[in-house]
Parts: C-alpha cells; structure tokens; sequence
C-alpha cells in the first residue's frame, strides 16, 4: 500500500523513491498464509561458475514472499549474461506461478522516461533546463516565473503534491469499511486529468520556495509532460514512444492512458483489507483493474523486467544522452530523512542509491498493488516487479526484503534477507 512522500525512511542499504498511489491504509492488522513460493527457473540459465551467486540470488528473492508479497520476479543483466527469476504466485484465486515474462506497473520508473525526453529536448535546444515553466505553461501554475524545468526535474519545486498528501485527490484513512466502500463506488478506476492534477497542487500553498530543497512530488512530473506536449505538439505518450520505446525495442511496454486493465500476462495486484482481528477477517482486495490517468507521466508506464532493464542499459551506455546531459542527469541533491542525511539523492529523474560496494543510479515505482525497481551499477541493470499485500509492517519487510535483493544482486553480499527498509512514499 502506498504511503505519504513525506514518510520517507531510508535504513541501511536501500531507498525505495516509490510514486505513492492512493494514500487509504488497507489496514490489516496481520497477513494470512501466502501460497508457498514458486521458483520460476531462469530464462538464461547462469554458468555453472555463477550457480552459487544464482541461488543466494534466488535465496534474497524468496525473502520478498517470506515476509509476505503474493509474488516477486526480478533479472539481473551483466557480464555478459541474463538471470531470472521469480517465486509466489501470479493469482491468488488460482495459484498459478508469477511469469518472469510478465507485465507489472512500473509506476514512477516512468519517470526516468519522462526525464530522458526532457533532456533530449534541451539537447535539440528546444527546451532549457533552467527556463521558467511559465515560458512553456503561462498562467498553470501561480509561481511559474520562479519555478525552472531543472527544479521540476529534481523535485526541488516546493509545489504541492496532491497524490499523496492528505486533503488532496485520494483519502486517507485507516477504517477498512471506508476504503472498502471507496473501492465499491469506483475509487480506483475513476479517471483524473494532468490538469486536475496540476489544479489540485496549486490550490494548496507550496510546501517552500522554489529550489530550498527537495519533496518529492507527483505534480513535477506531471508539469514536466504538459511541457513535452507544449513544446512538441504531442502528447508525452506519443512522444516517449517514438523516442525510447521503440527505437530500443521496448515491445512489451506501453501507456495505458485511460484504459483500466494489464495487456498479456501479469501478475494480480492486492490490498489486504481486516475487518477484525482473526485471520478468517482479513481480505485480499484485488486492485489489479485500476486507472492510473491520475498517475500520466509521473508514473502510468506498463512494462516488463527485460524492457526496463534494456531501457537503462541504452541510458547509462550513452545510447540516449549526450555525455554532458548525463552529467547533469546524474548531478544529484541530497535526500534528508527527518533532517538527517541518507543514502539517496536525486539527480534529474535519476535517483543514486549508496550500497555496501558503491552507488547505483535508477529509480523505484510504487502503484496500488504493485511495487518496482530498475537500478544500475554501469556494468550491471537490476530489475524487480513485486505484488505486496499485507498490513504497514508487513509492507516495511516487503520493501527491506526488496533492499536485501538490490544488496545481493549488486553487491554479492546479502545472502537473502535483511534489515533494509526503504520508503519515499
């Protein structure tokens, strides 16, 4: 379940910079029994030298269902090798096993595409990264002559995010008879234009000036594709699939916009619901028909591991980016936990993630059911898909178990499980 942005936690290793989804609590006070785990075996078996490394990384994989997750696949790409994986199940209603090759909501890996397009249209000189959005958006937002493309690209904006805060678009609530009757009458399938989105944020005062600092925000993102439209007369969508999805071959991706469904196989999402204390009280809410047009380009992207993990290989390889728009990709400002330093910070769309063994760069997405990350090292892409259900606690295991992967597969040294507990939500 998806939190606030401003209940970030970052602990040990990992940092999750998720796109929070509606901000209701499922509220189970306790998860019931998951289907035993279900090992999906490698597309590309890892030589026989790599055995050992491929099971502790299939060890910290299963960690993400131990703690409770109805599924988790992931692929590690590098050294001139593909490992895959996947364990749980795709439906709980029949306990089929999750496909490796499966579609999942990547959420706000979404965007990293968004960004890339950005700064590609500041490399034709289309675009400047410190021009004013009200030179692209006049009139949208009140402070648009103070606000520059580049703080919307790492979020430094101080504009509101009405995603994610209370008061804002979705409700916040523990009471599991009010997001059950919410669910009932339509609340996740409801469509929510950019402009509502944009109308909701600046009806709020902003949180502080433009670049004080960093808060994350939905609505930068959601700016920065009406600036795409703006400047190249085409939608976002439109424009990030003639640009990356399809140059790189990204087949199994594509933006939903106002549809509700998954195309192809995929994974079910689920809310736990508990309407009292004994496990025969608790439900799994499937959430997997959704609409994310709240989400557009901060976050509505449909994708697979092997396209994500293709999508960074060409970004961090140079293949979309001049080296100079790297640099400025990559320049980050530092993420502070309850005032105190952490182990994240934020370039432009590109997050830098500190592990044990050195920093990777990606990003993480969080949708209503479904959580995600796409990391790399240069030399290694890591991709992971995985359906959470269960109440707060067992979500901050999910998401350190998800920490413990990125550990393992990045750093050799985790051996399945761990005290990772990352969250930006």
């Amino acid at each position: 379940m998806a939190r606030r942005t401003s209940s970030m936690m970052v602990v040990a290793a990992a940092v999750c910079l998720a796109l929070a989804g509606p901000v209701v609590s499922a509220g189970a006070v306790e998860q019931g029994a998951v289907a035993p785990p279900v090992a999906v075996p490698p597309v590309a078996a890892p030589p026989v030298a790599d055995r050992a490394e491929g099971a502790a990384r299939m060890a910290a994989l299963r960690a993400v269902t131990d703690a409770g997750a109805a599924a988790a696949i992931a692929e590690v790409r590098g050294g001139g090798g593909v490992w895959r994986a996947g364990t749980g199940v795709a439906d709980l209603a029949t306990g089929a096993p999750v496909r490796v090759d499966g579609r999942f909501r990547a959420g706000s890996i979404t965007k990293v595409l968004t960004a890339t397009t950005v700064l590609q249209l500041v490399g034709e000189g289309r675009l400047g990264l410190d021009d004013p959005i009200g030179r692209h958006l006049p009139g949208v937002v009140p402070d648009g002559g103070r606000i520059t493309v580049r703080q919307l690209l790492n979020h430094s904006s101080g504009l509101w995010d009405p995603t994610n805060e209370a008061g804002g678009l979705f409700p916040h609530t523990t009471d599991p008879a009010v997001i059950r009757d919410w669910l009932d009458q339509g609340g996740l399938t409801r469509s929510i234009t950019p402009a509502q989105v944009v109308a909701a944020s600046v009806a709020h005062a902003p949180n502080f000036p433009p670049g004080a600092k960093f808060s994350y925000s939905n609505v930068n993102y959601t700016l920065l594709g009406m600036i795409i439209e703006r400047v190249t007369g085409h939608g976002y969508a439109q424009e990030i699939t003639a640009r990356i999805l399809r140059p790189l071959g990204m087949t199994g991706t594509y933006f939903p916009g106002a549809a509700t469904d998954v195309r192809g196989p995929h994974a079910h999402g689920y809310w736990t619901l508990a309407e009292g204390p004994a496990p025969e009280d608790r439900k799994d809410r499937d959430v997997t028909v959704e609409s994310v047009t709240w989400a557009n380009s901060a976050g509505e992207l449909i994708s697979t591991l092997a396209d994500l993990n293709r999508f960074e290989q060409a970004l961090v390889g140079g293949r979309l980016l001049s080296p100079q728009l790297m640099r400025q990709m990559t320049t980050t400002i530092p993420v502070e936990i309850d005032g105190k330093p952490s182990a994240l910070a934020y370039g432009l769309g590109l997050a830098r993630l500190e592990l044990s063994c050195g920093p990777v760069y990606g990003h993480d997405g969080g949708m209503p059911g479904f959580s995600s990350q796409l990391w790399s090292s240069g030399s290694r892409q890591v991709a992971m898909s995985v359906t959470s259900r269960g109440d707060e606690a067992q979500a901050v295991r999910q998401l350190a178990a998800q920490g413990g992967f990125l550990e393992e597969a990045f750093c050799g040294n985790h051996r399945g499980g761990g005290d990772a507990r990352p969250m930006l939500r």
